[in-house]
């Protein structure tokens, strides 16, 4: 959206913009020698055990009981399996592209979980195992969704995000108003860490207040990007289940994400204000 009205922004002004193939080529070229930088000594540097990336044998089950069977039935998968996809189907071709929300999109991997396993009681313990895994996760994810919505609950109009959105809008020129932009996605980021949930705050201040002094709509639109994948650096979710494997936790391995935040901060930071 830009201005009042629907208006699509092609991807040669975004994704495949000079700006933003320069900042993301000298991240992915510059990144790799600040880590190797950082590196630890032998002294210091922790050895993953290779005996804990070996996968556990597969399961045996004894089926002994009329409720085993009933789990392990293949006649009550093919069921599940046959009344699953024949929604998914029926769903596409009745809505088209429009049936692809993220709802209808974990519907999807579900039932294929279901069919690659083959069993239902293998796809269950599968998934009770794999959320051992991201139980860290699973437990954060509500208390983030309470804070989302201190953030983006309005009184009077007004909520708390749009208040920190407003102010760096308020301070800015043509030429620092991305700069700014990417910066506030950052702090937001921090309280609202869904990129669909952060755009629905910022977009509607930021796009309007970039237009108002000349900013290219494209240009607020990366810097608010940007921003929101800026401060994700140091909320390694990404690394949950290889600290869980290593036996590391998140703080071992924070002073690293901070000197990528600011080596990625910079660069993109010279980027909006330099294009």
């Amino acid at each position: 959206m830009v201005g009042s009205s629907p208006e699509a922004i092609p991807t040669s002004l975004t994704i495949f913009s000079p700006m933003n193939l320069v900042i993301s080529a000298t991240i992915i070229i510059g990144l790799p020698f600040v880590c190797r930088a950082m590196m630890p000594d032998e002294e210091h540097t922790i050895e993953v055990d290779p005996a804990l990336l070996i996968e556990d044998a597969e399961k045996v089950y004894k089926i002994e009981t009329p409720a085993d069977k009933l789990e392990h039935s293949r006649i009550i998968w093919g069921i599940v399996i046959v009344l699953g996809f024949a929604y998914i189907v029926y769903n596409v071709a009745l809505n088209k592209l429009n049936s692809l929300n993220l709802n209808f999109v974990n519907f999807i991997f579900m039932f294929a979980g279901i069919l690659l396993h083959g069993n239902l009681k293998k796809y269950i313990d599968a998934f009770a195992d794999s959320a051992k895994s991201c139980s860290g996760i699973l437990l954060q994810f509500p208390f983030y969704a309470g804070i989302q919505g201190m953030m983006t609950g309005a009184v009077a109009g007004v909520s708390l995000a749009g208040v920190i959105s407003t102010f760096f809008v308020g301070i800015a020129t043509t030429t620092t108003f991305p700069l700014f932009t990417f910066l506030s996605a950052g702090i937001v980021n921090f309280f609202v860490p869904s990129g669909g949930g952060q755009w629905a705050v910022q977009g509607p201040i930021m796009m309007p207040a970039g237009l108002a002094i000349g900013v290219p709509a494209a240009k607020t639109a990366l810097a608010i990007s940007w921003g929101d994948a800026w401060t994700n650096m140091i909320q390694p979710f990404w690394a949950l289940p290889a600290l869980g494997i290593a036996g590391l936790t998140a703080k071992d391995i924070m002073g690293y994400c901070v000197i990528t935040l600011l080596f990625s901060g910079v660069v993109i930071a010279a980027g909006l204000l330099i294009f």
